[in-house]
């Protein structure tokens, strides 16, 4: 018989290498929430980053997982979860952490209870939202990198991607609007953007005014991001987007991550597994849903001055699996 579970929550700042900007605004540290259960000698961990995009704070995440915190150290599994908590940060963290638990007991891998083949995957590098000189250098620092996404903001984007490529003339090139465009913009770039050999752009309207991608030529992969967050959301999104971002805040965690993907692709989407500004600790998880995912946005730790120890091993922008210490 399991002793009871002990469940401890914690909150830690990421001070970030500069400054991270995009559309919204800019951050010089990544707050996140962890979660840590402690069963029959066996500590296991998971993380969240709280997004106020979505109402979402340490103090609003805490209270959500307080709630259901004599459930779920009276035994609950991850799939009573699903239906305890709405989709998520606070989700993620208790979902990330019974993950942990599960595989440390069972003594597997958590990819391996998930039955899929794991690998390592090579992760985009994301230039901050910045002037055009300054995008520029930032791409010529960057030359190992093979894939930039660019943060965007409405304005001067081309003049800014423009640099982007002149900085970094070999690079790979998606972009990330954060909602910024109107359709104006969006008619103006997209030409522009195509002779620039952009291969993918993210989120170009608000979440709440993207009906209109259904009447726009869309000859560069358009991925939702914002517009995205479970299963629910997937019928809205067919005839608007080519690829769905999948991040693990969104959806609550790797188990619904991982329906959601299936799901996704059965409908035709492309996949990008994405990730808010956390520690290795957030995008542990995050590597499951990234095999065979199109494109891999797992870059945040990269971005921190500091990080979780241990971290994710990154060779340049290959990231291998997490070892059992970090997670799963």
């Amino acid at each position: 018989m399991s002793t009871k579970r002990s469940v401890t929550i914690s909150s830690t700042a990421w001070p970030i290498r500069g400054s991270f900007t995009i559309s919204r605004g800019s951050k010089t540290e990544a707050v996140v929430l962890n979660v840590y259960i402690e069963e029959d000698g066996i500590r296991a961990q998971g993380e969240c980053v709280p997004y106020p995009r979505y109402d979402e704070s340490i103090a609003s995440v805490t209270a959500q997982i307080t709630e259901i915190m004599p459930a779920l150290e009276a035994g609950m599994t991850r799939t009573e979860l699903q239906d305890a908590m709405p989709a998520g940060a606070g989700r993620f963290a208790v979902d990330a952490a019974l993950w942990d638990l599960e595989a440390k007991k069972s003594g597997k891998r958590a990819w391996d209870i998930a039955g899929i083949d794991m690998a390592s995957a090579t992760t985009v590098y994301t230039l901050s939202l910045a002037t055009p000189e300054k995008m520029e250098q930032d791409a010529r620092d960057n030359q190992d990198k093979p894939v930039l996404k660019l943060k965007l903001g409405g304005a001067g984007d081309l003049e800014r991607v423009a640099a982007v490529r002149k900085g970094h003339p070999t690079a790979r090139i998606v972009v990330d609007a954060n909602e910024a465009w109107s359709k104006e913009i969006y008619e103006t770039l997209i030409p522009e953007l195509q002779k620039l050999g952009v291969e993918m752009i993210e989120q170009p309207f608000p979440a709440g005014d993207d009906d209109i991608l259904k009447d726009l030529d869309r000859p560069i992969t358009i991925c939702a991001d914002e517009s995205c967050h479970d299963r629910k959301s997937l019928p809205a999104l067919v005839g608007k987007y080519d690829m769905i971002n999948i991040k693990l805040d969104k959806t609550g965690g790797l188990t619904e991550a991982l329906a959601m993907k299936k799901e996704a692709e059965a409908l035709g989407f492309e996949i990008m597994t994405g990730c808010m500004l956390g520690s290795s600790l957030a995008m542990a998880p995050a590597m499951v849903v990234a095999q065979g995912s199109q494109l891999v946005d797992l870059d945040a730790p990269l971005l921190l001055s500091e990080d979780c120890q241990p971290g994710l091993i990154f060779t340049g922008v290959e990231i291998s699996p997490p070892e059992k210490a970090l997670w799963g």
